[in-house]
């Protein structure tokens, strides 16, 4: 039988325990770590879902990575065409954790109204683009069908359409230069609004509209298997640089690759700032909880200073006294990480399930609400982690068992 244990819960159970003067004080250090809890929870789960959030509107514009021509065209706008007809497409088969390989092309345009105009970048796409993130941003209307013929179909942003005092349903005309002589008559091209998004990031939004890529195949005079550049898909977005260098080996030697990171790296150096500031707010919770579980340890101790004189004087060892108080302390903890659990799982399931809580600025952080993304392993090393953590911090102040000496202790009124 484990005597420390027996004794740690005879003391957490028993009646005196429950009406002593340590009381409010272990509910005070109770409370604390699940205060604590509460707030980890809060900074891991909105810090990642924002870090995913944005990372994944990035990725809906531009694909994980992009495979086009070498050049020196440092714009958006499909310059050199790139043959459709290669090895990794439809399928990458030569490369695992690649989930979509899509064509795509750009050209930059003008699109004008009887009021007013703005400047916009058409992204050609076919029928084999990944409509399934976008399915989210619809905010009017439908999405385009380009399956079959082509068609003069478009999706616009929400901001471009209030700015043109556009809507679902609307007409316009589009001009585009020709490529390598600008004095020429620009091409016009008349769309009609089927759907409006709003994907919150507006670096994208006040660019982009999507057409049938048969118009810029048309426009450039391309042939049907020519493509402005290919956007590949990854499953697992932290093997990015590694599947960058992969595709990269395996394609012709007169192709490029350039991922999300390389490309938008001011965004992503910015979202990288988020880790930080999670690992701060996790280190001065533990370090308030640790501290609120010293000072109940040693008032613990002192309250029980002749049960500690009588214990050694029936011959028990300083360290298995301090096991005694250790168990006690260490179920304190468990309250509080049960109770901070408790608050801070339910408080995250609302927000991702109603999106309670908005950004007063969401413009800065390129979406609306807060959003939240709970990873069970990632919780569960939570909170194996502060129990450990204050455990070890503990371990100092139950140092002054030792100096306790029973003759005092037993006399000790």
């Amino acid at each position: 039988m484990n005597l420390e244990l027996f004794i740690a819960k005879r003391l957490i159970t028993g009646k005196e325990h429950k009406i002593s003067i340590s009381a409010p004080i272990i509910k005070i250090a109770i409370a604390a770590i699940a205060i604590g809890i509460v707030m980890m929870l809060i900074a891991i789960a909105t810090g990642v879902g924002l870090k995913h959030k944005i990372r994944e509107k990035v990725a809906a514009f531009n694909g994980h990575i992009q495979i086009s021509n070498y050049d020196n065209n440092t714009s958006d706008v499909s310059v050199a065409p790139v043959s459709l007809i290669q090895d990794f497409y439809p399928e990458f088969k030569d490369i695992n954790g690649i989930s979509h390989v899509q064509a795509v092309a750009t050209k930059g345009g003008i699109i004008r109204t009887e009021d007013t105009f703005e400047g916009m970048l058409a992204k050609g796409v076919g029928q084999d683009y990944n409509w399934t993130v976008f399915k989210e941003y619809i905010v009017d209307g439908v999405l385009p069908d380009f399956s079959g013929k082509l068609n003069d179909e478009v999706l616009i942003s929400r901001m471009m359409a209030n700015r043109l005092q556009l809507k679902v349903g609307d007409s316009f005309f589009s001009f585009f230069l020709k490529e390598g002589d600008a004095s020429k008559v620009p091409n016009n091209r008349k769309f009609k609004i089927t759907g409006i998004y709003d994907s919150g990031f507006e670096e994208f939004d006040a660019t982009y509209v999507f057409v049938d890529i048969r118009h810029i195949q048309r426009m450039n005079k391309w042939e049907a298997t020519e493509i402005g550049n290919f956007e590949v898909f990854i499953e697992d977005f932290d093997q990015l640089e590694e599947k960058s260098n992969e595709i990269y080996g395996k394609t012709l030697a007169d192709l490029d690759t350039q991922n999300i990171k390389t490309k938008y790296f001011r965004i992503f150096e910015w979202i990288n700032l988020f880790d930080f500031n999670i690992a701060l707010i996790i280190g001065i919770m533990i370090i308030v909880g640790g501290i609120n579980m010293i000072t109940a340890l040693l008032v613990l101790i002192l309250e029980r200073t002749q049960m500690i004189g009588v214990l050694k004087a029936l011959g028990s060892e300083n360290w298995s006294i301090r096991k005694v108080f250790l168990y006690n302390a260490t179920y304190l903890i468990a309250i509080g990480l049960l109770w901070g659990n408790g608050i801070g799982l339910g408080l995250l399931y609302l927000q991702d399930k109603f999106r309670l809580f908005k950004f007063p600025n969401p413009e800065e952080y390129y979406i609306e609400y807060i959003p939240v993304h709970i990873d069970v392993p990632t919780i569960l090393l939570l909170n194996l982690g502060v129990m450990l953590l204050c455990l070890v911090m503990l371990l100092l102040p139950s140092y002054i068992i030792t100096k306790i000496t029973p003759v005092k202790a037993i006399k000790f009124e």
